[in-house]
């Protein structure tokens, strides 16, 4: 699944107090198998076919989810009576990419359960032709048409956290918030649920936090500290419970603070994303097979084609 998350891949790093050898190549005197091994930083799971090593765990013990580490028939009977609200903003230029979108979201993303699909768009009779083309059902909300990109950012982040308080409260279990860029190619399904997940940026999954695109504007509201970090996440996927994903409301009101002051955080919504994961640990994590875009980086050997 390709997204639409900048920046360069960090260099391969070692584990340190704050951040973790993602991508390991391993000596090998065994041909095939796997087993867990068990560190300060987390769990890893060692490949000896592949020679390499992947974490399955945070260093707090969330589970990072990998092809192959869950059973999808037992996670579709747990949450078979769940309902998941899936939101996408095809805002301006955007509402170029809405249907292909859509027709592979249709076909690969919560097959089998009640998903819920929310546009907020500023073209409504545009979105609307579309969907009666492809004769798909969706919820169409309009909403105002900010000049300025980094405004609709700012701004897509109050919409969702509204809509959450209320509406979705009453319709929905989960939310779901993805990139209207996004292409799926494989199966995403109910694994990636928990009361709150955020997924891996691609490009600094195998990175020391040192290198990470962190805000490092000491009078920011996403500023975190050289000496702070352990994992970086995209902007492109991420979500939770309904009742327990106060994100959007943090990220916006971080947001309308560096605004009155003049701030603009390098990474914009993504740094204070990173920056509310950093100090409210997500209890699911995405790898990131969730959100490779092969147009940016050359896909390894072990990672699934999502």
């Amino acid at each position: 699944m390709g997204g639409s998350e900048e920046g360069t891949p960090g260099p391969n790093g070692s584990s340190s107090s704050q951040g973790a050898d993602w991508a390991t190549p391993l000596p090998s005197d065994r041909d095939s198998g796997e087993t867990e091994a068990q560190r300060g930083e987390g769990t890893y799971l060692r490949s000896y076919s592949l020679q390499i090593v992947v974490l399955i765990t945070t260093p707090w013990f969330a589970p990072i989810i990998w092809d192959g580490t869950f059973d999808c028939a037992i996670l579709d009977m747990q949450f078979r009576n769940t309902t998941v609200w899936l939101t996408v903003f095809a805002i301006k230029k955007y509402v170029v990419f809405l249907k292909l979108f859509l027709k592979t979201s249709v076909k690969y993303l919560m097959v089998g359960h009640k998903a819920n699909y929310y546009i907020f768009t500023d073209q409504p009779a545009n979105v609307l032709h579309i969907l009666l083309q492809e004769g798909w059902q969706v919820v169409v909300l309009e909403v105002h048409n900010y000049p300025h990109w980094q405004d609709v950012s700012m701004h897509s982040m109050e919409m969702i956290s509204n809509f959450s308080k209320q509406q979705f409260l009453r319709e929905v279990d989960y939310l779901v918030c993805l990139d209207v860029e996004m292409k799926l190619s494989d199966h995403v399904g109910v694994e990636i649920l928990f009361s709150l997940f955020g997924t891996l940026h691609p490009g600094f999954y195998t990175a020391n936090c040192q290198a990470f695109t962190y805000e490092r504007h000491p009078l920011s509201q996403a500023y975190i500290p050289r000496d702070e970090g352990d994992l970086y996440y995209a902007g492109s996927f991420l979500g939770g419970s309904v009742l327990e994903v106060p994100v959007t409301r943090h990220c916006h009101q971080a947001m309308m603070v560096d605004h009155a002051n003049l701030i603009e955080a390098e990474c914009h919504d993504k740094s204070r994303l990173n920056k509310y994961l950093l100090y409210h640990k997500s209890t699911k994590v995405l790898s990131p097979e969730y959100l490779w875009d092969e147009r940016m980086l050359c896909r390894p050997p072990f990672l699934r084609k999502l």
